[in-house]
């Protein structure tokens, strides 16, 4: 397993950088310069999803550039952090979710590799968006870390960067769903193009619009996940050291 982590830049502060390496690709620069770090004293590739400084928004994310840096680097299975909102009793602030299941509700963000001619045109099977090694490797390894993170769960994916309105999370969860965040798509499909085996650990960060009393702020977001950024940083480092050829 030669892994890769995308997140957001305060993730990036919980490892010791050992190099960066400029990269550009034929869908232009990356969000952030690829960063090999020591993950428990494994090597592994993070990613700052929006950049360092956080600067680019869920829409205006060069997701294509991002993927095809981390194949170009050899990386085979990739690990994306995302924040999301709870749509379901049980997922509390804090609460960390593998999902097992997506629906994409962005538009207009470049979603394929296969498009204008800079690749063959493929029709990928993505039936099952997570189902790779990667994700129960994750499962293994929060529960070797202590940590407890749910099994399975349905992420909307929709084109922020606001946040919803109650009447769409009521929505999101007549569909079905039982999360909500900005990043995983067209970040997964990507990946499945790519032949990268792709896993979402989620922490969620806030119930949705509507379902607790008063506003949703960004400073009790921020306190949430860098609350929570212990517990995920301890799952990354079992998961980086559950394969001696990592």
């Amino acid at each position: 397993m030669k892994l890769a982590v995308i997140g957001g830049t305060g993730a990036l502060e919980m490892f010791r950088k050992l190099r960066s390496t400029a990269m550009t690709t034929p869908f232009g620069a990356p969000s952030d310069r690829p960063r090999q770090v020591d993950v428990g004293g494994s090597e592994v590739w993070f990613l700052a999803r929006h950049g360092d400084p956080h600067r680019i928004p869920p829409h205006k994310i060069n997701y294509r550039a991002n993927i095809h840096a981390l194949k170009v680097l050899g990386v085979d299975s990739v690990l994306a952090i995302n924040a999301v909102g709870g749509l379901v009793p049980g997922l509390s602030a804090g609460t960390m979710v593998a999902p097992d299941q997506l629906i994409d509700y962005t538009w207009g963000r470049a979603h394929t590799f296969s498009d204008g001619g800079s690749a063959p045109l493929r029709h990928i099977d993505f039936t099952h968006p997570f189902d790779g090694p990667l994700r129960e490797r994750l499962l293994v390894a929060a529960g070797r870390a202590g940590h407890e993170v749910v099994d399975g769960g349905c992420h909307a994916v929709t084109q922020g960067p606001r946040l919803e309105t109650a009447a769409e999370v009521s929505r999101l969860a007549a569909d079905g769903c039982d999360l909500v965040g900005m990043t995983a798509m067209p970040e997964a499909a990507l990946a499945r193009e790519a032949g990268l085996d792709y896993a979402s650990l989620c922490v969620v960060a806030n119930a949705g619009a509507g379902l607790e009393d008063g506003p949703i702020t960004e400073d009790d977001i921020h306190r949430v996940l860098q609350a929570a950024m212990r517990n995920v940083k301890d799952v990354i480092v079992a998961l980086a050291g559950s394969d001696p050829g990592n």
